[in-house]
């Protein structure tokens, strides 16, 4: 099977060697009989003019059956005696069903018909039939030799027509091999640049929140320790705890990465950790008020908590980074009819703060990519009077 398999492939490597094999293949065949026997020249020019036109039957077809047509029009005209390589009209027949547009292949059907019907015709009298003679017993021969040939003419066509229809299959079902690689490599890039950005998000998370409180913790520290040295173990115990929750994340975050079951299926920080988080920037040095308002409260899914968690961590983060000393921060959360909002207000340096600083933007950019996985809206404004707003929305998930 792979002999057959790896000889097909040459074959369709090299279509116009192959037929040029064949074509001299079919003259030895065909025409070496009429230039061996006492043929005389009208004959051999005949033979070798029905077959060579065979080279382009897939390339040309319509060209090649159209020089076969021809020469055998003019062997009609001229007497010429009919030779094997009339056998060159089938074949030609053949190649206009299976490579020819449509039109030319059923042309090539009407035509090759006629042609033989009137070929018959043309040298009945010369193999002692005579057709025209209703007495003549040799009638029924002629309707029978008639019906042969054109049963054998139909039928080439037909196998030729069978043939392109295979061939058109074929190439639909490579064309939707092809499109269908194509949409999955479409959709493998569309899945990594979403983990990508899934991992991205989750990195400025923790990192950004985590070094934000230790930066802030460790200055603090370092200069508090001057006027109260009693200070400085309580601010260290808040770094230390703070970096090992990172650690604790940054795991988690790789153990999904690697596959790993244990670390991937520990629960993710919900709403009921916001306080939590409030108390961990408490600790770094930024008052922060945290309230809770609404009766309509209903369940979000574990990924919308998740997100809102993340818009509450990284707007306090913002706050340290940017708002500048004796900031004060407000966080309310919302239960509405139709969702949650959030909305964290600061009363520091507000769109003052250093739009050059490492990483800017990328805290709003991510907070609406996930917003935006669960149809949710974010605003961020710098009022006139100073500080900084951001507030976001996310609706209940209809069942």
């Amino acid at each position: 099977m792979d002999f057959h398999h790896r000889l097909a492939r040459v074959l369709r490597a090299h279509p116009g060697r192959v037929d040029l094999a064949i074509t001299a293949v079919l003259l030895v065949i065909l025409v070496g009989p009429t230039l061996l026997s006492s043929a005389v020249p009208l004959e051999m020019l005949a033979a070798a003019g029905l077959v060579l036109p065979l080279v382009w039957r897939r390339s040309r077809p319509v060209h090649a059956a159209g020089l076969i047509a021809a020469v055998s029009v003019l062997q009609l005209i001229f007497y010429v005696m009919p030779v094997p390589a009339q056998a060159a009209v089938l074949i030609a027949l053949y190649a206009l069903a299976a490579y020819a547009p449509r039109w030319a292949s059923l042309g090539g059907l009407a035509v090759a018909s006629v042609g033989c019907f009137a070929g018959l015709l043309r040298y009945s009298a010369y193999f002692g039939i005579s057709p025209f003679e209703m007495r003549d017993a040799s009638l029924p021969l002629f309707v029978v030799i008639a019906v042969l040939v054109q049963s054998l003419v139909l039928l080439c066509w037909a196998f030729g027509d069978l043939a392109r229809n295979r061939r058109l299959t074929l190439q639909a079902l490579e064309d939707r091999t092809r499109r269908l690689e194509v949409e999955r490599q479409q959709e493998r890039d569309l899945a990594a640049a979403d983990e990508r950005s899934h991992i991205a998000r989750e990195m400025h998370d923790i990192v950004a929140h985590s070094l934000s409180v230790i930066i802030t913790q460790a200055d603090g520290a370092r200069y508090a320790s001057v006027q109260d040295p009693t200070v400085a173990p309580a601010t260290l115990g808040t770094i230390a705890d703070t970096g090992r929750a990172s650690l604790r994340e940054m795991r988690r975050l790789l153990g999904v990465l690697r596959g790993d079951e244990e670390t991937s299926t520990r629960p993710l920080p919900t709403l009921a950790d916001v306080r939590a988080l409030i108390e961990t920037v408490q600790h770094a040095g930024l008052t922060t008020a945290y309230s809770v308002d609404g009766t309509s409260r209903r369940e979000l899914p574990a990924g919308a908590e998740l997100t809102a968690y993340r818009v509450v961590q990284e707007s306090l983060t913002n706050v340290l980074k940017h708002a500048g000393p004796d900031a004060r921060a407000v966080v309310a959360l919302a239960w509405t009819p139709r969702g949650l909002n959030l909305t964290i207000d600061d009363d520091g340096r507000g769109a003052s703060a250093d739009p050059t600083s490492a990483g800017a933007g990328q805290g709003i950019k991510g907070m609406q990519e996930r917003l935006g996985l669960y149809d949710g809206e974010l605003t961020a404004v710098a009022p006139a009077g100073g500080g900084y707003r951001i507030a976001a929305f996310i609706p209940y998930t209809e069942a």
